[in-house]
C-alpha cells in the first residue's frame, strides 16, 4: 500500500529541516519504505476536510490504505512497530527505546519549544529578557540531565533507534542558540544522526519542497 504524508506547502522552516514531517520522512528512509508527500497550504490544513484527518490543523497525516494518523510520535512509532530498524528486537531493549522516544517528546522537547516560541509569541514585551533567561535555564537544566545520561555513548540506549531519532530533531531546534554548544557530546550526537544516510535523504526531500517553490517564484 502506498503511504502518503502531508507536508507544508511554504514551510515556515525555509527548507531547514525543523518541520515536523521531517520525523515522519527520516523514519521513513530508515525503513526502507517509499511515500508520496501531499503538499497542503496554511488555509487547507483549516478547512474542514483536513480537519477531519488531523482535528488540530497540523501537520504531519499519514495515510496508508485505510489507516490514517497523526502526532509524529505515534506515527514514528507506528512504523518502528511494523518494520525492522527502529527498536530493537530484545524486549527489554525495545521498552527502553520506548521509554526514550516518550522522553524526547514529553520532557526535552517542551522546554525546547516552549523558549523557541516565547520570541514570537512575547518577544516584543518589555520584560522578555527577563523570561528568556528563565527559559533558557531550563533548557539547560534539560540538557545538563541529557547529556549526563549519554556521556561517551553513540546513542541513549545501544544501537540507533526511533528514540535517538526523535531526540535528534528535537535538539536541532536549539542548534544554534548557543545552549546546545555548551554540551560537546550534545553536538556530537546530533552529527552523528545528520551524518546517517537515511536522515541526508529525508532532509534533501524536504528542502526541495523550499528550494523548488523559491525557484519557481524568482523565474
Amino acid at each position: 500500500m502506498t503511504i502518503t504524508i502531508t507536508a507544508f506547502e511554504s514551510s515556515p522552516d525555509r527548507g531547514r529541516g525543523l518541520a515536523r514531517d521531517m520525523r515522519v520522512r527520516w523514519a521513513l528512509e530508515e525503513v526502507g519504505r517509499p511515500y508520496a508527500v501531499e503538499l497542503v497550504s496554511f488555509k487547507a490544513m483549516k478547512e474542514p476536510a483536513y480537519l477531519a484527518l488531523q482535528p488540530f490543523g497540523q501537520i504531519p497525516v499519514y495515510r496508508e490504505g485505510d489507516l490514517t494518523l497523526f502526532e509524529t510520535g505515534a506515527i514514528v512509532f507506528h512504523l518502528a512497530r511494523h518494520n525492522k530498524g527502529l527498536l530493537p528486537d530484545e524486549p527489554n531493549a525495545r521498552a527502553r527505546a520506548i521509554t526514550w522516544m516518550f522522553a524526547a517528546l514529553n520532557t526535552v522537547e517542551p522546554p525546547i519549544i516552549e523558549r523557541e516560541q516565547s520570541h514570537y509569541t512575547v518577544g516584543e514585551k518589555p520584560w522578555f529578557p527577563e523570561l528568556l533567561a528563565v527559559l533558557d535555564e531550563r533548557a539547560r537544566a534539560r540538557l545538563q540531565q541529557l547529556s549526563d545520561h549519554l556521556g561517551n555513548a553513540d546513542w541513549l540506549d545501544g544501537d540507533f533507534s526511533a528514540a535517538d531519532l526523535l531526540m535528534v530533531l528535537v535538539l536541532r531546534r536549539i542548534e544554534g542558540d548557543g545552549i546546545l554548544e555548551k554540551f560537546p557530546n550534545l553536538c556530537a550526537y546530533v552529527a552523528r544522526g545528520e551524518a546517517r544516510p537515511a536522515y541526508q535523504r529525508a532532509y534533501a526531500a524536504q528542502r526541495q519542497v523550499f528550494v523548488g517553490r523559491t525557484s519557481a517564484r524568482q523565474s
